[in-house]
Order: structure tokens, then sequence, then C-alpha cells
């Protein structure tokens, strides 16, 4: 492990709005993404009877080693991702999801996740599969012009698509610090204030790498599918698409979608499987974020599950952005 891993802070974003609305905390719980380990601990500390510890990543079960036997049977640690939690885990008191990459997946250069740090292209989650130097390496320009355009929202992704080939066509692009400078050679020069030019290009890459939008969209039906009546399901996300697609579906399945025509016969609606803890996102206190930067961005949306049976729901009703060799 290196020293950045073990000494990186981190602070659980959105953790007070979550343990208010569960309180009391009691039962078992689920943790999707248990990272450094914050949201666990805090729910184990509050009185849950035990907590499901998810990750992909192996290096957070490494970091939890100096201090997981003090919960002892309380605390189960299950390596694999949170969209099959419904195979090992069912009638959960609480699921949370924190989504997005983790402060010491970011602090730890030797997994290629941060463009101002070097080291090698990676950016695998769980430490195995297709990396992201595979990507662009391999893939043709269109295919990473799509990913970087609908996953990263980055405009200019067919300009960075066709110089991604020319250097490659020379020498591969193995490093983070490689493919900066080759897409800020592409756009503008940033002005005071603006993101790093590679900021959209390095999120897509990622979420290509760890399918994340797929993890989201699995993942929520099997929250449904796991959590018992009375059950709360917190997400937490950090972006705009994340935060649509939590959002739909939990309307949809509460049913709060509403008519899009008053004029046409209400259609009959399946009874709900959630309760909107809220209309709203939840975002951080002023208090909060004076000594938690990583909460600026951060939305948390809440929900109670029903007795109503578990359902199935499309990827087009999230607004889930899709490549075309997905669909």
């Amino acid at each position: 492990m290196t020293q950045a891993a073990t000494t990186a802070p981190h602070i659980p974003v959105l953790l007070d709005p979550i343990l208010k609305a569960a309180d009391p905390i009691s039962g078992r719980w689920l943790d999707g993404t248990f990272g450094a380990g914050g949201y666990t601990r805090a729910l184990l500390d509050a009185g849950a009877d035990s907590v499901i510890a998810v990750d992909r990543d192996p290096l957070a079960f490494e970091m939890a080693t100096s201090w997981a036997g003090q919960y002892g049977e309380r605390l189960i640690q299950q390596r694999g991702v949170f969209s099959d939690m419904a195979e090992f885990a069912q009638d959960l008191d609480g699921v949370v999801l924190d989504l997005g990459v983790s402060s010491m997946q970011l602090d730890i250069a030797e997994r290629g996740f941060s463009f101002m740090r070097d080291g090698p292209l990676d950016m695998r989650m769980g430490q195995d599969g297709q990396s992201a130097a595979d990507i662009v390496n391999e893939y043709e320009a269109e295919e990473i012009a799509e990913i970087l355009y609908n996953y990263g929202e980055e405009r200019a992704s067919r300009r960075i698509a066709r110089a991604i080939l020319e250097m490659r066509a020379e020498t591969p692009i193995t490093t983070t610090l490689q493919l900066a400078g080759l897409i800020e050679k592409c756009l503008p020069r940033k002005k005071p204030g603006q993101s790093h030019p590679a900021t959209r290009s390095f999120q897509a890459l990622r979420i290509a790498v760890n399918n994340e939008y797929g993890e989201l969209y699995q993942g929520l039906m099997a929250a449904e599918r796991a959590l018992a009546p009375g059950g709360l399901l917190a997400v937490v996300s950090f972006h705009s698409v994340e935060d649509r697609m939590a959002k739909r579906f939990l309307q949809s399945r509460a049913g709060t979608t509403g008519n899009p025509n008053r004029f046409a016969p209400q259609v009959e609606v399946e009874k709900p499987a959630f309760e909107l803890l809220g209309r709203k996102a939840i975002t951080a206190s002023e208090e909060e974020l004076e000594h938690n930067v990583r909460a600026r961005s951060a939305k948390l949306r809440l929900a109670r599950r029903t007795d109503a049976p578990a359902g199935d729901i499309a990827p087009k009703v999230l607004g889930m952005p899709m490549l075309r060799r997905d669909r």
C-alpha cells in the first residue's frame, strides 16, 4: 500500500442527513461503495446490527485491516460490485451508494485516475479487465469520440480522438500526463477559474472503463430487490448524469412522474415501490462545506421502500447515456 493510501483524509459526504433520515438506526445495512469505510463505520457506530461493505477495489479491504476487527462479525466485507447486491443480500434495512471515484483512488498516482499526477493510464477500480490505455490505444477514432462526448460531454471529442490516433501511430499512449498533455494541446488555454482541459475526457474514460452508468442502472434495481419494506435507499452523486438517473429512477418507481397530458385518459400505474423522502436533492450545508470541499458538488436522494413487488425499468427512462456498442 502506498503512503498516499494510508494518509489521505476521507470524510463521508452528506452523512448527517442519511443518519437523520434513518434514525433510529438498526438492522442490516449495505454500503455499496466501501472505499475508506466512512459510511460503514458511521452506520455501525450509530447502531446498525451489521453492515455488508461492498467494493470492487481490493485496496479498500487492505486499508480496513487496521480497524475492521473492532466490529467483529457485525462488519461483513464483500468483494464485488453493488449491482450484484441482490445475490448476496436480502431484507436489508438500508442501502447507501456513494457514487464516482473515491479520494483514495485519485490520490494514488499508480492507479491512473488523475491528470494531475503522472502514472500508468489505468483507471480500473477493480484493478482487472480493460484499462483506459486499452481504450485509447485500441479503439477506433469514432468510438473514442463517442465515449468522450456521451460520458464526458466533451465538445472537442472528435478533435481529441483524431489527435489520439495520430500520437499512438508513433508511440503508445501509456501514462496519464502523456494523455493530459495531448488533450491540453487540442483545447484553448485554460482561463482562471476553469477546470483542467482534461477533466471531461478523464471522467469519460473512467466511466467507460468501469461501466459506471451501467452499474448504477443495475444497482438501483438491485437495491429495490434487496431492501425490506421500510428500508432506506440513499444515493450520493457528484455529477448531473448520475443525479438524473437516480432522480428519474426514484420518481418512476415512486409513481410521481405524473401524467404528461392532462386531457389523455389516466394511465393505471403499478403500486409504488418507493416513497420519496423529499422532492428535491439534498445538498451540503455551509458547515459541511467548510470541512469537506468534496461535498461541494454532491447531491443526496433518499427514498423508503414499500411492500410493493420489485420491478424493472428501461435505461432510456433514466436518461442513461449509452454507446452504440451497448445498445
